[in-house]
């Protein structure tokens, strides 16, 4: 193999698995604390009286920040209403999220039918995103440069090499291996990003990936982990790790970031997921003290599934009819549940108490932006 140069197409990326040592002491720790973490907050997902509950938030949250690392920016109030309400969606940031949200979903499904990783499958998922018939890249001339205009990476160009390095990544996923299935993530997630295969929307792809992956091995029956969030707040780090492979086969640096990942978010996720329970739980016993007559758990699932709820959710739960559910919903915004919003001609009850919790930060990530366009 010759040596890497930045403006050529790297048609000569070696195949998976790497021929140096992923298993290092340093990552073997790592791995351990990672793992630990990742399985913490499974096994709170799975002890939840409604497992799915979250779903919806958690996957909005996942596809707004993945959103996010390709400058796709969008506020949470927006995207909610937008997810709600009847009305259509004009805000263009906003459609690509909900795309986002709906790939996600799309490769979950997949999976339930056929649980492999498979290039097809990639291909569905950048069709969804993209909205249009995106397939593996044909036209050469791909480079992806910094915000200067200096090319800082040229991805395989020709389509036969960049679908016999997908076979072999998708041997590799798929093939049961000694490698542990974190590292094993991480090296996948490099691979699929280096050989870059579609003309856009790649990032987002091998994102959605590392989520099906997780599911896909056992690590997290549901996948409800923000792990975009880590990346926005560590993007210079994140570029500069994926770089280091590329340029000086630095694997142990990357790893270790991807392990680092997986570890803080899976504690902010549990952190999250305990505020969101025991807030449950809190307005819970409020409505049944002020409102014992309008009560039921059924009821507040649906105020807590997302931050917006709307009458037809409630009709649609069987909790009453048109009326009914109106008064409820007005009678919980004068006991200072919910708020009204108009949407158009429609009204929207926003529940201020989960919004809070969905916007707070919680981990310190270094937040300095990257002059590196997203993609590799």
């Amino acid at each position: 193999m010759g040596k890497f140069n930045r403006e050529i197409p790297y048609n000569d990326l070696p195949l998976l698995p790497p021929k140096t040592d992923v298993e290092t002491k340093e990552i073997l720790r790592k791995t351990i604390s990672a793992g630990r973490a990742l399985a913490q907050l499974n096994g709170t997902l799975l002890n939840l009286p409604n497992p799915t509950l979250f779903l919806d938030t958690i996957y909005l949250q996942e596809a707004k920040a993945s959103s996010e690392v390709e400058n796709i920016i969008t506020t949470n109030d927006e995207l909610y209403k937008s997810l709600v309400a009847d009305r259509k969606v004009e805000n263009s940031a906003t459609k690509e999220v909900l795309r986002y949200k709906e790939a996600l979903w799309l490769g979950l499904e997949q999976l339930k039918k056929k649980p492999f990783i498979t290039t097809n499958l990639c291909i569905s998922i950048v069709k969804c995103i993209k909205q249009n018939t995106a397939s593996i890249r044909v036209t050469p001339g791909t480079t992806l440069s910094n915000t200067h205009g200096e090319v800082f990476y040229t991805p395989p160009s020709d389509e036969k090499v960049i679908r016999e390095r997908l076979a072999n990544l998708e041997k590799f996923v798929n093939k049961k291996e000694r490698i542990d299935p974190l590292i094993k993530m991480a090296l996948m997630h490099y691979q699929f990003e280096a050989i870059h295969p579609f003309s856009d929307g790649n990032g987002r792809t091998g994102r959605i990936l590392l989520l099906l992956y997780l599911k896909l091995s056992g690590l997290l029956d549901t996948p409800a982990i923000y792990l975009s969030e880590y990346i926005i707040k560590n993007k210079a780090d994140y570029y500069k790790c994926l770089r280091g492979v590329t340029e000086k086969n630095d694997w142990e640096s990357y790893i270790l970031y991807m392990l680092d990942m997986i570890e803080e978010t899976s504690k902010n996720g549990l952190i999250r997921l305990n505020k969101i329970t025991t807030t449950i739980d809190k307005t819970a016993n409020e409505i049944k003290a002020k409102l014992p007559k309008l009560y039921s758990k059924a009821l507040v699932e649906i105020l807590f599934r997302l931050p917006y709820t709307k009458r037809q959710y409630l009709i649609d739960a069987s909790i009453g009819n048109p009326k009914t559910v109106g008064n409820y919903l007005q009678t919980l915004e004068e006991s200072g549940f919910l708020k009204s919003v108009k949407v158009g001609k429609e009204k929207l009850y926003l529940n201020q108490r989960l919004l809070k919790i969905l916007e707070e930060q919680h981990s310190s990530g270094n937040q300095s932006g990257t002059s590196y366009i997203p993609g590799i």
